[in-house]
């Protein structure tokens, strides 16, 4: 049974305050994270943590990011109502949950299938069904669904996929965090008309690896 009380409840908002005082300014963003019960993505082992601004372990070798990289990037994303989004890492579907709340049209991929599995039926008992998961390779993007008003990549990139930028709209914005197998550094991409590309630096994050070719 999913359980999610006032306690929980008071958490959640505990960690929206922690969340603003960090530079989170985005209300959809910090309404979101005030809305969804991150406890019921995580690892029972975990639970009594959920609400601490860390990331966590989950199946597979993977992570549940810490809710301050979570608000990060969806607020450089910037998802909007009826906006077609690709995120490259589903992972626990947390992220994925955040996004579903702007309103956008979520399209998930995830290369572990046990992870793509057990995170398919979690999001079904949390009701997002609008959010579509798919198992494969992220660096190949979902090309049948393209083209995406937005991307974002939740998992460390060692270069900007080219397949995945070919699957972005002009005028859309890919987040992703790129860098070496250690740290990366939180990236914008903006696809301009003509073909011009405009790349923005941000601040350093610490991700798991984008692994391509196989998937698992």
């Amino acid at each position: 049974m999913l359980q999610d009380s006032f306690r929980h409840q008071g958490l959640r908002r505990q960690l929206v305050a922690q969340l603003r005082e960090k530079g989170i300014q985005n209300e959809m963003v910090l309404e979101a994270i005030g809305k969804i019960p991150r406890h019921l993505f995580m690892d029972n082992a975990f639970l009594e943590f959920a609400y601490q601004d860390k990331a966590f372990p989950i199946a597979c070798g993977q992570t549940i990011s810490q809710p301050f990289t979570v608000a990060y990037q969806t607020q450089l994303l910037d998802p909007a109502k009826g906006e077609k989004v690709l995120e490259i890492g589903t992972g626990s579907g947390y992220q994925s949950a955040v996004l579903a709340e702007s309103g956008a049209k979520v399209f998930s991929i995830e290369r572990h299938k046990p992870l793509h599995e057990e995170t398919r039926k979690r999001l079904d008992l949390l009701n997002y069904f609008s959010i579509k998961t798919h198992y494969g390779d992220g660096f190949k993007g979902l090309p049948a669904f393209a083209p995406f008003d937005k991307i974002l990549v939740t998992c460390g990139a060692p270069e900007i996929p080219q397949l995945l930028l070919g699957q972005l709209k002009v005028g859309g914005i890919m987040v992703i965090p790129v860098g070496s197998l250690t740290e990366q550094v939180m990236t914008t991409v903006i696809k301009k008309p003509g073909g011009e590309i405009e790349i923005i630096h941000f601040d350093t994050f610490r991700f798991v690896p984008m692994l391509g070719d196989k998937v698992r």
